[in-house]
């Protein structure tokens, strides 16, 4: 099962059109590819499928959604938590 953490933008790098993000302490990058140029920018939350951006999250949702995943990490330890984050980027069903 693939799920889409909302993830908070830290860094652009606009030559690559690469996003920073982090994901519960989890730093990696996204591509924009897919989303209109300067529709993100550092600070938003979103949504990340195999490695790309696909959409932007409101704030309000985002930490709703962050609460109930975090009582959901609660319950890992920290290996199963960093690699339940990472292998959202590697889903399957891509």
């Amino acid at each position: 099962m693939c799920l889409s953490i909302p993830s908070r933008v830290t860094k652009i790098d606009k030559t690559k059109n690469i996003a920073t993000v982090d994901t519960f302490g989890v730093s990696r990058e996204a591509s924009l590819d897919l989303m209109a140029e300067d529709d993100v920018k550092i600070g938003d939350f979103v949504l990340i499928h195999i490695g790309f951006v696909m959409n932007k999250i409101d704030e309000e949702d985002a930490l709703l959604s962050l609460e109930t995943y975090r009582e959901i990490l609660a319950m890992m330890d920290e290996e199963e938590r960093q690699q339940a984050i990472k292998d959202g980027d590697n889903c399957p069903n891509g």
